[in-house]
């Protein structure tokens, strides 16, 4: 079977017909070119205004463009590229539909190692399939910026705001997700975590759909509370009880670091060394041991057990389904707090009085929306970031994400080549 009858099958052009298909030198090895001729008296289309045009010249140095690798081989096209004389945009070279503006890879070879760039990192793409990273790079630009341009933003009722680590020096982005329960998805990316950022966001969001938000799941950031408020003050803006419980952690971990500090100091036997996830774990994911040390330090009358045990107690809140009878335990707990002298509890008790009804707002929305879904989508960022070993630039973080977790629109092919 020749190799034009395989490419007529699976690749053909309604304009063009595959003339001759060779072994040629490439580099210092063998390629295969297949070289490509408008049929006759086909029209010629305006690469500006898409249009038939008449034709002004033909090139007389073929461009090659790069195909899917076919059997361990590179394979390129080779065509001469004509330019038209377009009436209203004047002499520019043609549109031909393997190949898109000034690239040198063909669409559907794009479309192939954006698909392996899903599986593997960027790097790992370009030595299976013998090309650069940088090729795999525009690649998925392309594929990223066609999903973008043809992506469905209507129906979209409860998002998730957050924000993620990307550099060393605090640099943070602001990610932005879909979180419908029919469609979970990145929307929108931005530098950093300010008023600004997310205002971009609205802007791009438009006001009608900004009114159409029903729910919005965020963590305390100011800039955030700030924004959502002003811009989409209809929908209910949840705080979720993720971020409530770990800021909890993070103050318990905070007494028990200093307490484990001033009785090593003091020469007290060492009790809370090794203590640490005892006290942060749920007890149905301890493992026995932990259950044996948690058994021991509950004996002890120390700062670290009481705040634990405030932490264990504020689990009932979430098994409330009434707003009021839910903010009647959480001023309970907070009044016990502030009366247990633990200072890395008390200023959470402060922040959750100060942010009390956008907690309650968990309820209000009868807990059909949770930041676990962020959460989880956060570590698909991180895993797609740990893969490609980091990204230097914005634009190259930007494309990754997107890609990955855009649930983005991709041109249809007659034939898929993977």
């Amino acid at each position: 079977m020749l190799i034009k009858t395989i490419l007529n099958k699976c690749h053909k052009f309604k304009s063009f017909v595959y003339a001759d298909a060779y072994f040629s030198d490439f580099q210092g090895e063998d390629v295969i070119e297949v070289t490509i001729k408008p049929r006759k008296n086909s029209s010629v289309i305006c690469s500006i205004c898409n249009r038939p045009a008449p034709c002004y010249d033909t090139g007389k140095k073929a461009r090659r463009f790069e195909f899917v690798p076919f059997w361990g081989f590179l394979v390129f096209f080779v065509y001469y590229m004509r330019r038209v004389e377009c009436p209203e945009c004047g002499i520019h070279v043609e549109s031909v539909p393997w190949a898109s503006g000034k690239q040198h890879q063909t669409k559907i070879y794009m479309q192939f190692l954006a698909h392996w760039s899903k599986k593997l990192s960027w790097k790992d793409v370009a030595i299976n399939f013998r090309t650069s990273w940088g090729k795999v790079f525009r690649a998925v630009g392309y594929i990223v910026d066609w999903g973008l341009e043809h992506r469905d933003l209507s129906g979209i009722e409860s998002i998730g705001v957050d924000e993620v680590l990307w550099h060393k020096g605090h640099k943070y982005l602001t990610l932005v997700y879909q979180i419908n329960s029919e469609n979970v998805r990145l929307l929108w990316i931005g530098k950093d975590r300010t008023v600004k950022t997310l205002l971009r966001f609205f802007r791009f969001l438009g006001k009608d759909r900004s009114k159409g938000l029903s729910y919005i799941c965020s963590d305390m950031w100011k800039p955030y509370l700030k924004v959502i408020k002003k811009k989409a003050s209809q929908a209910i803006h949840v705080l979720d009880r993720f971020h409530v419980v770990s800021n909890i952690n993070k103050a318990i971990d905070q007494v028990r670091a200093e307490e484990y500090r001033k009785m090593n100091n003091d020469g007290y036997e060492p009790v809370l060394k090794k203590s640490r996830w005892c006290l942060l774990k749920r007890k149905e994911n301890l493992t026995e041991t932990q259950e044996i040390k948690l058994k021991d330090l509950l004996q002890y009358n120390l700062k670290s057990v009481r705040a634990y045990l405030l932490k264990e107690d504020l689990d009932g809140l979430w098994s409330y389904t009434s707003p009021a009878w839910a903010g009647k335990f959480l001023d309970r707990w907070c009044t016990r707090v502030m009366r247990s002298k633990i200072e890395p509890m008390k200023k959470q008790a402060r922040s959750i009085r100060k942010h009390r009804e956008l907690i309650l707002n968990w309820f209000r929305a009868k807990k059909v929306i949770s930041a676990g879904i962020v959460e989880g989508l956060n570590n698909k960022v991180k895993v797609t970031t740990r893969k490609s070993y980091g990204f230097k630039t914005f634009r190259c973080t930007e494309i990754a994400l997107y890609h990955v977790l855009g649930r983005l629109p991709e041109p249809e092919v007659s034939h898929r080549f993977w």
